[in-house]
């Protein structure tokens, strides 16, 4: 049939038709001109409930459409760094679309898992939304807002140079403790466990008469919250990479982080002095990654040096001085005026109460200054300290300082100001559960489908605490969520025990202790306490109870099949009978089907197996053997055995 016989007789344009039969599922092209006539007819016959459900569908087609458009129009705020559930509640889309989105651009990463802005905008963007990055009054923001109004108020006469801060980056065991001992000449490494730095500290050196301040931030990606916090306070990073092993997920965790910061950069290459170093692959791998090193006409700064053998300390700091000088216009602070700082240390010291190390960044900290973070009032200053612990009236500009007489404990990161107690609103909960040494989490809907691990966790500093915490986030699976019932500092007390008693919680230490009285207290209410000083063991036992709390069952792994050729021995409760494996292979201990006419008549065990009257483990395909089988004594010639492992499977 014509297809324009075919519009006419439907009362329809040609042109629409022609439009309309392709999403009936007629495969009738744009120029066609004749119609099948059986397809013709079947047009006919069903056109009417076929173009009500085009209709449909073109509707909830338009539908989507907008919804998408809609989509399209959304704006999304995103910080440097989010886990990929809150990108998901932000984008307002399922996890498993934004797991998909990310797989499809080669990043494989859980629900808990941390990714940087830069991929979150991909992912945004791939669902149409317009992704921005936080401006508004993020933590990491507020010092540099603050400063820059002070700067507004400031003479340029009243500006003086200040030491350069440094921060020092790197993969766990590429030597960065090494060379902050270099630098200081002191044995840091000797107060630390596992060669892994467990907090930030601050320290100053003297170099050609002038000053620098190192920040010193672990390794480990469990820190990672607090090395970005490292890196917000410091001028220049040093990134250190092993002349022998190159570049690592924590050495490009480090380097986003240096990025993202926007911090001129020193590339240390340590460990030249060993055989297999190869300073010129870590160059290539810089240039890799749009790091071409000066001395191969790029911009990036290298120093090899050698931290064990104090080999290029000297030109490396001369290096960082030379960087400061580029920045000095960016190096100045008024010392005269009113401290401002951020707290990169924090932690409640048995008699001394709340201590926190500060680096101030403008003005100068004294005794007496009140203290103020987050709009809260913590106490005037009793005491100062430098980083070898004696005694100082004042912190100037760069200097870091522990401060004493506190009433609570500073979170890490907090922006601290300077200046006198004034009404206003204080928030009293949040002062008093700092000071009490823990923090009750809100206590989430268990469900049937959900187990739970109660934890209760107390550390020795605040920075600890929050990368302990940071980490759990990612051993959490669908079937056992971490909960984590309390944290907080200081030792383990007994209402510490009490509290894991009450909630069935285990109880976790990091760098703390339980006296006796407690100890004993915790295993008359049978309490388990497991305290570490190592953070991987501590990750490493959680992960482990995880493990053990996940549903196992039985599956079934088929592994072979024989034909029975024939039978020797019956007894009551067994029978020895021989055959030829025809398929996979046959074990000692495996269980096995009797088939009869493609039906299963009896199921058993193979208890024992021969070749050539000798016992064996293992018969495998095209072998002959004889066998034991425990159960129903009904095998015969000609009947198959299917055999099979039940193994354990979570």
């Amino acid at each position: 049939m014509n297809i324009s016989e075919l519009a006419r007789r439907l009362k329809v344009p040609v042109n629409e038709l022609r439009q309309k039969l392709p999403a009936m599922g007629f495969d009738v092209g744009q120029k066609a001109i004749k119609v099948d006539d059986r397809v013709a007819g079947k047009i006919i016959e069903n056109w009417r409930t076929l173009n009500i459900r085009y209709e449909e569908q073109k509707k909830q087609e338009n539908k989507e459409e907008k919804a998408v458009a809609a989509v399209s129009e959304k704006k999304a705020s995103i910080p440097a760094y989010i886990t990929v559930r809150d990108l998901a509640v932000k984008l307002n889309l399922p996890v498993n679309k934004v797991l998909a989105e990310l797989m499809k651009n080669g990043v494989l990463a859980s629900m808990n898992e941390k990714i940087d802005f830069d991929t979150a905008a991909i992912i945004g963007s791939e669902f149409g939304f317009s992704v921005e990055q936080e401006t508004t009054e993020e933590e990491e923001q507020k010092s540099v807002k603050i400063l820059e109004e002070r700067k507004k108020n400031h003479k340029p006469e009243n500006l003086q140079p200040r030491a350069p801060v440094v921060v020092v980056m790197g993969h766990v065991d590429h030597g960065k403790t090494k060379l902050l001992d270099a630098v200081r000449k002191t044995n840091v490494v000797a107060m630390e466990y596992g060669g892994i730095t467990q907090h930030i500290g601050a320290y100053q050196i003297e170099k050609n008469g002038r000053q620098i301040t190192f920040i010193d931030t672990p390794g480990h990606e469990a820190f990672t919250t607090m090395r970005s916090r490292g890196a917000r306070v410091a001028d220049v990073a040093i990134l250190v990479i092993a002349a022998d092993d190159g570049f690592k997920p924590q050495t490009e965790e480090s380097l986003k982080i240096i990025k993202s910061a926007k911090l001129p950069m020193v590339v240390a290459i340590n460990k030249i002095d060993k055989p297999d170093a190869n300073p010129d692959r870590i160059k290539q791998q810089l240039a890799e990654r749009d790091l071409t090193p000066e001395e191969w006409g790029g911009k990036t700064i290298v120093a090899p040096i050698s931290a064990k053998e104090n080999i290029g300390i000297d030109g490396l700091l001369d290096l960082v001085l030379l960087i400061a000088d580029m920045e000095k216009e960016n190096l100045q602070a008024h010392p005269d005026d009113l401290a401002i700082g951020t707290a990169i240390e924090s932690h409640i010291d048995k008699g001394l109460g709340p201590v926190a190390t500060v680096l101030v960044q403008n003005g100068s900290l004294k005794i007496g200054d009140g203290i103020w973070a987050n709009q809260n009032y913590y106490g005037r200053v009793r005491g100062l300290r430098n980083f070898n612990q004696k005694k100082i009236q004042s912190a100037g500009p760069s200097v870091p300082a522990q401060i004493i007489g506190l009433k609570a404990a500073l979170t890490v990161g907090d922006i601290i100001q300077a200046g006198e107690q004034k009404k206003g609103k204080i928030d009293k909960y949040r002062l008093q559960r700092q000071a009490t040494g823990f923090v009750t989490e809100r206590q989430e809907e268990e469900t049937e489908e959900n187990q739970y691990l109660n934890l209760i966790i107390k550390a020795d500093t605040l920075g600890s605490l929050e990368a302990i915490i940071a980490s759990l986030e990612n051993l959490s699976l669908a079937q056992v969520k971490i909960k984590i019932v309390s944290r907080g500092l200081g030792n383990i007390s007994n209402t510490d025990v009490e509290q894991a008693q009450a909630s069935s919680a285990l109880l976790l230490g990091f760098h703390v202790s339980g006296n006796a009285e407690v100890l004993n207290f915790a295993m008359e209410r049978k309490v388990e306490i497991k305290i570490y000083n190592v953070i991987y063991h501590l990750l490493e036992e959680v992960k482990k109870r995880v493990q053990a709390l996940v549903k196992q069952e039985m599956v079934i792994v088929e592994i072979g099949r024989l034909k029975v050729l024939a039978t020797f021995r019956k007894e009551a409760d067994f029978i020895i009978a021989g055959g030829e494996v025809t398929k996979g292979s046959i074990k000692t201990g495996c269980r096995a089907r009797v088939i009869r006419d493609d039906i299963k008549i009896a199921e058993g065990k193979i208890e024992q197996l021969q070749q050539n009257k000798i016992n064996v483990g293992e018969c495998r395909q095209g072998m002959q053997c004889g066998f034991k089988f425990i159960g129903k004594p009904i095998i015969k010639a000609g009947d198959f055995l299917e055999f099979f492992m039940e193994e354990a499977k979570a």
